[in-house]
């Protein structure tokens, strides 16, 4: 079994297409249908199902991908720190970042890093911070930056807080409520809302500050990004919630100061294995400190946070 036939079968699984895996692969698709049906062969059963439509795994071929994937990236976290201790920083540093990130720059954060570290291929996700820290425990992301309600830690991975930040109402210009100071939640729950979506870490900052007031509210639009926060409430279809520092500067809008206002907590997280030179180069541009390689087996496991003398930031 060679890293070539893993990454061939990665290839195809992600394509779900033989050609466009050669294509991804810069092989002929020839040599990548060989390499997989010796693959197969040594493994004594299929890893996809092929049709003349589509292209497949088979419960054997899901079985085995999340196993290649990890020997692909062990390989290249192999080759990365050899380079490392030659000085050299090079290999993948996939970020994950809630869209409302205020705590970094990071687009100025990502270029300053690619300036330094040009051997470094940087990826980037934008999503949910429940769906990114998930990515970080799984190692497919080596840091997050996520938002989360006060009441919430992220579990499973080693990281900081890097902010606190409140919410503030937003409202289009003609709203009864743009030129209104220190409205407080109950008489803003009268108010037809635009929010994220139910369940996400973005909408339990709102709901659980509007549910300590004794109130409920009418979430009439649910979005998935701020930017459609932004135009919904801009048309005067509802009152949004977005992070203070987020809405700076945004035009077409009025932001409403709360007497009361939902908070939230600016986290980066890394995996509890380590994070990788990339990772850890990107981490110490940042100023943040890096948490050390776990310990061995039979060594009693003490975070970061507990050894530098201050309490646990992400619980394990």
């Amino acid at each position: 079994m060679e890293l070539q036939q893993m990454r061939y079968v990665v290839a195809v699984a992600e394509t779900s297409n033989f050609t466009r895996a050669a294509e991804r692969c810069r092989v002929v698709q020839s040599a990548l249908s060989h390499q997989i049906a010796r693959l197969e062969r040594e493994l004594g059963t299929r890893l996809f199902d092929r049709t003349s439509r589509r292209v497949r795994l088979t419960p054997a071929g899901e079985a085995f991908l999340p196993a290649a994937r990890q020997a692909l990236d062990a390989a290249d976290r192999a080759r990365a720190e050899v380079a490392a201790v030659s000085g050299e920083i090079r290999g993948r540093l996939a970020i994950g970042a809630i869209p409302t990130v205020t705590a970094v720059d990071l687009p100025s954060a990502l270029k300053d890093f690619h300036v330094r570290h040009p051997q470094v291929r940087v990826t980037l996700r934008v999503g949910g911070s429940a769906e990114m820290a998930e990515r970080v425990r799984q190692g497919t992301l080596d840091l997050a930056f996520l938002g989360l309600p006060r009441s919430a830690r992220p579990k499973g991975v080693h990281g900081r807080v890097l902010a606190h930040g409140e919410l503030v109402a937003v409202v289009a210009p003609g709203h009864p409520l743009a030129d209104a100071v220190d409205v407080g939640l109950r008489r803003l729950s009268d108010e037809v809302f635009v929010d994220f979506s139910a369940g996400t870490a973005g909408r339990a900052q709102s709901d659980e500050a509007f549910a300590a007031a004794g109130v409920g509210r009418d979430v009439a639009f649910e979005v998935t990004t701020p930017d459609l926060v932004v135009r919904l409430v801009r048309l005067g279809l509802g009152v949004g919630m977005l992070p203070a520092a987020f809405v700076t500067g945004l035009a077409g809008l009025r932001v409403v100061e709360l007497r009361d206002p939902p908070t939230r907590v600016e986290h980066l997280v890394w995996s509890r294995l380590g994070p990788s030179p990339a990772a850890t180069a990107f981490l110490e541009a940042l100023d943040v400190p890096v948490a050390p390689a776990p310990p061995r087996r039979g060594t009693p496991e003490t975070s970061p946070e507990e050894r530098n003398g201050a309490p646990a930031d992400a619980a394990p």
